[in-house]
């Protein structure tokens, strides 16, 4: 009788604690949904597209899903998403989309989504205007070439937008591909973010575009805007290797969040911040 009384008496004094709401732990803001296209390239897009995948999931702000065939696909395909990441480059004319799938990806955009304009993905369509115009610059026939892969720095040229914001005025960038000579949109349609210097001596008389003087800073980051949506464009990234340095990283990821959201809200690592 008594270790009853006692068992009333507990669950007498618990009713009133179990009897109030439970706090839910606060929630952080919802992951960006992602759709990285790729399948086609010159460049290895089998072991790159996992490491841009690893770069956005380990920041815990997108959800990322990869698609080998944007063929056919249409405004349904890409309705979920916030931001698509293009690593794609058609290099026979079989590897182009079709108009269905031109249209859904402007459209997309135009409707305030994101494009993160990825490495060699600027040469992709030629032929394509739309195209030319929503990526800022483009690499086409006799517009665009590159040294041997090599060591080079990244220089911010704009330290107040949400993406460069707080990050070191020079950024060492380990044995890459420093992209030069390419096609650009008129000026004022696009912003850019960063540059790098290619020095002509490193072509060792094998290049096949104008290489005056000693050498020429070219954008390296940029961003536009078209119609109510953001474009990042990245040069960096040539292959496995170099999408895991720390700048591209930092700068993949707080550009992809801008490009989604308009605000970046992803830290610097400390040996990259001011």
């Amino acid at each position: 009788m008594r270790k009853l009384t006692l068992v009333l008496a507990l669950l007498a004094a618990a009713l009133p604690l179990l009897a109030q709401p439970q706090q839910k732990p606060e929630a952080g803001p919802p992951r960006i949904r992602t759709l990285i296209i790729t399948g086609q390239e010159v460049h290895d897009w089998r072991s790159v597209t996992p490491g841009l995948r690893k770069a956005l999931e380990d920041t815990q702000r997108f959800d990322v899903r990869v698609t080998e065939e944007f063929r056919g696909a249409g405004p349904e395909t890409l309705a979920n998403y916030d931001l698509v990441v293009l690593n794609y480059r058609d290099s026979r004319p079989e590897h182009r989309w079709g108009e269905r799938a031109d249209n859904a990806l402007l459209d997309f955009v135009r409707s305030g989504k994101g494009l993160v304009m990825f490495h060699f993905s600027v040469a992709a369509f030629v032929g394509w205007e739309e195209y030319e115009k929503m990526s800022g610059g483009n690499w086409r026939p006799n517009q665009g070439h590159h040294s041997a892969a090599h060591d080079f720095t990244v220089e911010i040229k704009d330290p107040d937008h949400p993406i460069t914001r707080g990050l070191k005025k020079s950024l060492p960038q380990v044995k890459d591909e420093l992209y030069a000579n390419l096609k650009w949109q008129p000026e004022g349609t696009y912003h850019v973010l960063a540059t790098a210097y290619d020095d002509h001596a490193l072509y060792q008389g094998k290049a096949r575009q104008p290489i005056p003087g000693p050498g020429l800073n070219h954008p390296s980051l940029w961003t536009l805007n078209y119609g109510k949506g953001r474009v990042f464009a990245t040069m960096l990234g040539h292959d496995g290797p170099a999408v895991s340095t720390p700048t591209f990283v930092v700068t993949f990821t707080r550009g992809a969040e801008w490009a989604a959201t308009g605000a970046v809200t992803l830290p610097i690592p400390p040996a990259l911040a001011q």
